[in-house]
């Protein structure tokens, strides 16, 4: 079986997350989305509320489900039997940054590999951040984020 471990905070999923997972879906058996937790990191929205949003997204979607980790994303993909990280690309920056983690996982686990995926044009420009950031600013973010997250 063809494991995937979407991994990230998903503060919150934006349609980009949604496009990738979409796309992915005929490539694998099981695609995890893996919500990360890092005790350093200030979160806009619960961990409750996160894994909320994905799973009602990705509600008519067997191969899709949604779980929850803290500590190294290999260590997890390790004890759900994933043999693929999953990872969208934005830019060139994303390409960069991501090869550097995709290089040291491999590392650190031989036989995990990651799979990227290029983000649709028309969504390469959207991130959390950026929807965190007009949503604190009361700004229509919407046209970002998929239904579920729709406050």
């Amino acid at each position: 079986m063809r494991i995937a471990v979407f991994p990230g905070s998903f503060d919150p999923i934006t349609l980009g997350h949604y496009d990738i997972v979409s796309r992915a879906i005929p490539l694998f058996d099981k695609i995890i989305v893996a919500v990360g937790t890092n005790a350093n990191k200030n979160y806009m929205f619960s961990l409750e509320q996160r894994t909320a949003w994905i799973k009602e997204t990705f509600k008519e979607e067997d191969k899709v489900s949604v779980d929850t980790y803290s500590g190294l994303t290999v260590e997890y993909c390790n004890s759900v039997g994933a043999q693929f990280i999953l990872r969208g690309l934005r830019n060139p920056s994303d390409f960069e940054f991501e090869k550097a983690i995709a290089q040291t996982n491999r590392k650190l686990k031989g036989d995990l590999e990651t799979i990227f995926l290029l983000t649709a044009s028309g969504l390469s420009s959207i991130s959390s951040s950026i929807v965190r950031d007009v949503i604190r600013n009361n700004g229509d973010y919407a046209q970002f984020v998929p239904a579920a997250v729709r406050l």
